[in-house]
């Protein structure tokens, strides 16, 4: 990684995955109970803002709103909401926090980033064309890998069994627990903290 400096607050956080009930436990939507995990924390509540393709909750802090975002369209297309939210509240792409999972890491690690390429996934491929930057930050929940890359697709798709569910749970538990340094800009706080966590 190219350094963790004390950088703008986090004003976004996006949490990626696929709409519906019938995806909703599947691997590709962690990052999804990630966002829905943190709103469930601040008793913050969720709304559809149609203008940005999602669901928009609000957390309040000193220095100002930080807005979560679960896009309402699917995964390919992610860039749609995560663009039309950051345009209208003028966000920058080092302001955004993207949390997804990620198929290089065994289930349950936790992994913080800024930058970088897609590596993949569809996405962050998405995102990074629509916002023509790859400067936003990143978690990466690791969901595991099904061993070879035709097997990717369906084992996305399907949810986790009952162990690595659990382990994706705790890492998601502890990535809440360092949050307040990423909200601040604090990332080298933040990355101590997750190292000191055990990731």
């Amino acid at each position: 990684m190219r350094g963790l400096v004390q950088t703008c607050p986090i004003q976004l956080i996006v949490g990626l995955g696929n709409p519906g009930d019938q995806y909703s436990r599947t691997r590709h939507n962690v990052g999804r109970w990630f966002v829905e995990a943190l709103a469930c924390w601040h008793h913050a509540d969720w709304r559809l803002e149609k203008k940005f393709h999602g669901y928009v909750a609000e957390l309040s802090r000193e220095g100002g709103k930080v807005r979560l975002l679960a896009p309402s369209v699917f995964m390919n297309n992610s860039g749609d909401a995560v663009n039309a939210l950051a345009q209208f509240y003028q966000i920058p792409s080092e302001a955004i926090l993207i949390v997804h999972d990620d198929l290089d890491f065994p289930a349950g690690a936790l992994k913080l980033k800024q930058g970088g390429g897609h590596g993949g996934h569809n996405g962050l491929r998405h995102i990074i064309a629509c916002l023509s930057s790859g400067e936003f930050w990143r978690i990466r929940l690791g969901i595991g890998h099904p061993g070879h890359k035709d097997l990717v697709h369906d084992y996305v798709l399907h949810a986790p069994p009952v162990n690595d569910e659990a382990s994706i749970r705790s890492a998601i538990d502890k990535g809440l627990d360092v949050l307040n340094p990423l909200l601040e800009g604090d990332f080298q706080l933040a990355m101590r903290q997750l190292h000191q966590t055990g990731e």
